[in-house]
């Protein structure tokens, strides 16, 4: 004897779904998820883990640093390989010696103390830093008309507090590290943004700034550029970020001349 085909049970907030990312609504097939959320449920799953063990391609990176004409500096942490990374948090917050020796270097050869250091990190999500880092450095860049910016450092196997050694070893005043944020199932690329005044290491995370969840649907890079602009002006006239430095930022939407373009004018 044939059994009944159990049909979906639909949700009584399904119309709500278009305003979300967020699994809601999905609907039911008996006691379990319909097929095509399930299915949905495990790509996004599988998405995520390949962005945690993606390597993030460092020379295309460096290309598109070089067509904009900017300088960038390769660097690697104390960990060796992605698996002693993820194993290994505190690896990846130290840079290893041959590394900070080519900071060092650098740093004793530049004229002048940079106001900011941008480091592109690859962090938990290398996608996220390829795809989202340079649209932002780009707009921000826009909004800090007179300053000095030192070269962009590209960071792998990296966590947050690398921009720390980085900072201290390159004299910089400020330091942006853009970062891949861990990857959820709604965003296997989300960059996420720290920065930190006067950085050095065993700077902690209350010294820091966060803005996160910078991707077109998320935080437009407009927006994110904004408030990086105005979190730098801000840490630069009172010589501090972290709690004590609130953002009181309203972007009203307006754009400086170049911004949306992808790059500089």
């Amino acid at each position: 004897m044939n059994r009944p085909i159990q049909a979906v049970e639909e949700n009584a907030w399904t119309a709500l779904r278009r305003f979300t990312d967020a699994r809601i609504a999905l609907g039911r097939a008996g006691a379990s998820l319909p097929t095509a959320p399930l299915l949905a449920f495990t790509l996004a799953h599988a998405q995520a883990r390949d962005a945690v063990h993606a390597p993030l391609e460092t020379q295309a990176l460096t290309r598109e640093i070089e067509s904009r004409a900017l300088a960038s500096i390769e660097v690697h942490s104390a960990a060796q390989c992605r698996e002693q990374y993820l194993r290994r948090p505190d690896l990846g917050r130290m840079l290893d010696a041959p590394s900070a020796a080519h900071l060092a270097q650098h740093a004793a050869s530049d004229r002048g103390r940079p106001d900011l250091v941008f480091v592109i990190a690859d962090g938990l999500s290398a996608k996220a830093a390829a795809s989202h880092a340079l649209p932002l450095i780009d707009r921000t860049v826009l909004r800090l008309a007179g300053w000095h910016i030192g070269p962009i450092v590209v960071a792998t196997q990296a966590r947050v507090a690398i921009g720390d050694a980085i900072g201290e070893l390159m004299n910089a005043n400020i330091v942006a590290v853009l970062i891949g944020e861990r990857p959820g199932l709604s965003s296997p690329a989300s960059l996420g943004v720290y920065l930190t005044y006067q950085p050095r290491v065993g700077r902690t995370d209350a010294q820091r700034n966060c803005i996160s969840n910078v991707r077109p649907e998320g935080l437009g890079y407009d927006a994110a550029a904004f408030k990086l602009a105005h979190l730098a002006e801000a840490a630069r006239v009172r010589q501090l970020t972290g709690i004590a430095l609130k953002d009181e930022s309203v972007w009203d939407g307006s754009l400086l001349s170049g911004d949306g373009a992808g790059g500089p004018p």
